[in-house]
């Protein structure tokens, strides 16, 4: 104790679990990702880098490599349906949140817990609302249908959007919470400084209120992106297999393709995403307090 000290012996716990369940766990999965697939399904410790090889390319009928941009497609899906939905929340969480921090006590409490029910209920339940809503002959579109509003023959299921307002519906909670927490600090002298200024209410929210606000946003977009990357209900349930996600592809590789080393390919592929997020989070942080200093 007197040669290290509390600081190490106090955070050893932590460090000890944060390498069984991180750094151990995270180590097995490169190892299984730079493995041979097995003749029965799963891994041979063969070295191989066939399966980030695969992310990219396919064998031809000479075996030579040819371009095959099946799962880049996958890929690209997920990253642009993870930044809608968290660009969407975002739009819809701020009013949200701005509004919830102008309530009283008493309005606030009964109204976060109105933004936190619905995680309450399990997800397949949730999603499984939305697939009765936007089923063929559905609630939507039967609405639509009695005044007029004809939307075609295959309905709003099965689509990219379908699974987009599933996405939003999930996460939107996620960035309300980390938004309202931001409003909620705000010091509302510094808009009654800006209309001192003669600034009007859409300078005073640009100028004012969304800098002091960013770091909840930030944060909240942070949530609802990394959970947004690796979906795997809204792309079964409301995309019907038809589009899928790569949270879809890591599960159908360590399920039935049973293709672990690919499968183990691609959520590094996912991890890395995450983490290039992280680090423009991280820098924008820094350049954020730079700026103030």
């Amino acid at each position: 104790m007197k040669r290290y000290g509390f600081a190490f012996w106090g955070l050893l716990p932590a460090q000890i679990l944060m390498i069984l369940t991180v750094i151990i766990p995270l180590g097995i999965v490169i190892a299984v990702a730079f493995s041979t697939k097995g003749d029965y399904g799963g891994f041979e410790f063969k070295f191989s880098v066939d399966s980030f090889q695969r992310l990219l390319f396919s064998q031809g009928w000479t075996d030579e490599l040819e371009y095959n941009p099946q799962y880049m497609i996958i890929v690209g899906r997920s990253i642009a349906l993870a930044l809608a939905t968290s660009t969407i929340c975002l739009i819809i969480s701020f009013p949200v949140a701005y509004t919830l921090a102008l309530q009283s006590e008493r309005n606030k409490t009964i109204l976060i817990y109105l933004v936190t029910l619905p995680f309450w209920t399990s997800m397949i339940v949730r999603i499984y609302s939305w697939v009765l809503i936007l089923s063929k002959n559905g609630v939507l579109e039967t609405t639509l249908n009695s005044v007029g509003i004809r939307f075609g023959s295959e309905g709003f299921l099965y689509t990219n959007g379908a699974m987009l307002v599933g996405m939003v519906y999930s996460y939107a909670p996620l960035m309300i919470l980390p938004v309202y927490a931001a409003v909620e600090k705000l010091d509302h002298s510094m808009i009654e400084a800006s209309h001192d200024l003669y600034a009007g209410r859409a300078r005073t929210l640009w100028r004012v209120i969304i800098p002091l606000t960013w770091p909840g946003m930030a944060a909240g977009f942070i949530l609802v992106f990394v959970p947004g990357l690796g979906a795997m209900l809204e792309p079964m349930l409301l995309g019907g297999g038809k589009k899928m996600m790569m949270g879809n592809l890591i599960m159908n590789q360590f399920g039935i393709d049973r293709n672990w080393p690919f499968g183990a390919a691609v959520a590094i592929v996912l991890l890395a995403l995450i983490m290039i997020v992280l680090m423009i989070k991280s820098q924008m942080g820094t350049n954020a307090r730079q700026e103030q200093a």
